[in-house]
């Protein structure tokens, strides 16, 4: 038979050995030393957790984690909640101003390919479900041995539209945060020129950059309805680093949904690579 959640709790109090009385001892401390009641839990609140079906707040959940000695989203769990299951969920809402991403950083477990067919080869393109012969759950703590604290994780918002249509809406970009500091130089095509994670003081974006003295510029792509923008640099545009990776969904944002402001010529033609100057 599958127990409740309060069924679950009053197992591990069970196994623990603690009365009633003595959970409400130790929620009475940790209540003290948050100065909040609402980590208290009483004999009779409790034996309506453990019996009734009530679901205990998330302070009173903090109290049984710390008293119970449990992780808090093994908790959480016991009331269907899992934290794992977030990133599949992050498609509901479609922030409107680029971010930094932090879904993935209370994920404790992921499932992950752990076996490929032995003829899978990076060279070829290839339909990945054909090509994954085993997936597995595996400790985010293992993954730790491949992390690189070097990178970080953005998005691009659904009215970022500065990169596009190299770089849409809804993108996810991975960051090289040890590449801060604009490179110059000729490029030979719009994937070659480096593609910077820059933070303002009203946001971020992704865009194409040069420095000219105290100012930088934040170059959009030509086919963006996003105007040029010269901010003094560092004070108004820091950049994080350089896009080295993308993930992206296509097909399933509007671009009808965005209003451009409309486009003006820049001031400084002449001084932003790759942007050609328009004639009279």
């Amino acid at each position: 038979m599958l127990l409740n959640g309060g069924q679950r709790l009053r197992t591990l109090r069970e196994a623990l050995g603690y009365r009633m009385r003595d959970v409400e001892t130790a929620s009475n401390h940790i209540a003290q030393r948050f100065e909040s009641e609402e980590f208290a839990i009483p004999p009779s609140r409790l034996s309506d957790i453990e019996t009734k079906g009530i679901v205990p707040s998330i302070f009173r959940l903090y109290s049984f984690a710390a008293i119970y000695r449990r992780e808090y989203r093994e908790l959480l769990s016991f009331y269907g909640l899992e934290l794992n299951g977030i990133p599949a969920d992050i498609g509901c809402g479609r922030p409107q101003k680029s971010h930094v991403s932090e879904t993935v950083s209370n994920v404790a477990q992921v499932r992950m390919p752990t076996q490929f067919d032995p003829g899978f080869s990076l060279q070829k393109t290839a339909d990945l479900r054909r090509v994954i012969q085993q997936w597995g759950t595996v400790p985010m703590a293992y993954l730790e041995l491949l992390s690189d604290d070097r990178y970080s994780y953005g998005y691009i918002g659904s009215e970022d539209f500065t990169m596009y249509p190299i770089l849409p809406p809804g993108t996810f970009v991975q960051v090289d945060e040890t590449k801060d500091k604009v490179a110059e130089g000729t490029w030979r095509s719009e994937f070659e020129r480096p593609i910077y994670f820059v933070e303002m003081r009203d946001g971020y974006t992704c865009c194409w950059c040069s420095v000219r003295r105290d100012s930088i510029v934040l170059q959009p792509h030509p086919l963006s309805p996003v105007a040029v923008r010269v901010l003094k640099y560092p004070q108004e545009a820091e950049i994080l680093g350089q896009v080295v990776g993308i993930a992206m969904r296509l097909g399933d944002w509007h671009y009808s949904d965005f209003q451009p402001t409309p486009k003006v010529r820049s001031a400084l033609p002449r001084d932003v690579p790759g942007q050609p100057e328009t004639g009279a």
